[in-house]
């Protein structure tokens, strides 16, 4: 299956890819502290929300927490603190009880922590690192789709049986030419390597994770918020990894 037809055969994932896109870009291009909290706010509110459900939480509460920790975010100078700081909390009120319920604690650490890093990645770094992550990650997530229709043959994981290591490999290394490429208007060139291998890879088992987390819950998608893409993990899956591995390896490298 050539591009053309790759595109044509999956044209409501295409258009729905597209406008998504577009909308980042104009979020960029405006690169306002307030729209840019507010957006991954959205979005962070929709995975939280979703991953309740995979999580089988049914307890309303915790989704008022997200709001809580969100508006934080906000005015608190180190947002990637935070998640840590609401877990030990409550693992601490959990013990004092003795009612320890892990899978009520975990969407706190998923999607939260990662997108509390994802908000610290553009307060720390700017909205130029924001676009080189959506670059890395998009092009990982591309590059694996087609090449993985084109030539796959090779089974990558069983928690992701259509993936394969030709699909893999070769979205790792349009995502790592392409991001290192990006990336060399502000870092020199093996940290821009170092940093697009690193984090496009991470982003490969952000998706992976994802999908362990779906056949656990027995479903197809995490939710039915974008057509031809599922919920809102399924779209930001691999930036989930892909966020705290970038703002780790920004402040180390840097």
């Amino acid at each position: 299956m050539n591009i053309k037809e790759s595109f044509l055969s999956n044209k409501k994932r295409a258009v729905t890819a597209i406008i998504l896109l577009s909308v980042v870009f104009i979020i960029a291009t405006i690169d306002n502290i307030f729209l840019t909290w507010a957006f991954l706010g959205l979005a962070y509110l929709f995975a939280f929300y979703e991953s309740m459900e995979l999580f089988r939480n049914k307890n309303n509460a915790l989704f008022v927490y997200a709001v809580a920790i969100w508006l934080t975010a906000l005015i608190y100078p180190n947002p990637d603190d935070i998640g840590y700081i609401v877990i030990i909390i409550a693992l601490s009120a959990m013990v004092y009880k003795k009612e320890v319920n892990l899978p009520l604690l975990a969407p706190f650490a998923y999607p939260t922590i990662s997108m509390l890093f994802l908000y610290t990645l553009y307060l720390d770094f700017g909205m130029m690192s924001l676009v080189w992550l959506v670059v890395i990650v998009a092009l990982t997530d591309t590059g694996a789709y087609i090449i993985g229709k084109s030539i796959g043959k090779t089974p990558f994981s069983k928690t992701s049986p259509n993936k394969t290591w030709e699909g893999v490999l070769g979205g790792v290394a349009t995502a790592t030419v392409f991001g290192t490429l990006f990336g060399l208007s502000s870092v020199e060139l093996s940290t821009s390597f170092i940093i697009s291998l690193l984090v496009s890879v991470s982003s490969v088992y952000g998706d992976l994770f994802e999908s362990y987390l779906k056949r656990e819950a027995g479903v197809k998608d995490s939710g039915t918020l974008f057509p031809g893409h599922g919920g809102m993990l399924d779209r930001i899956d691999g930036y989930l990894f892909a966020s705290v591995i970038m703002v780790i390896l920004l402040r180390g490298l840097l």
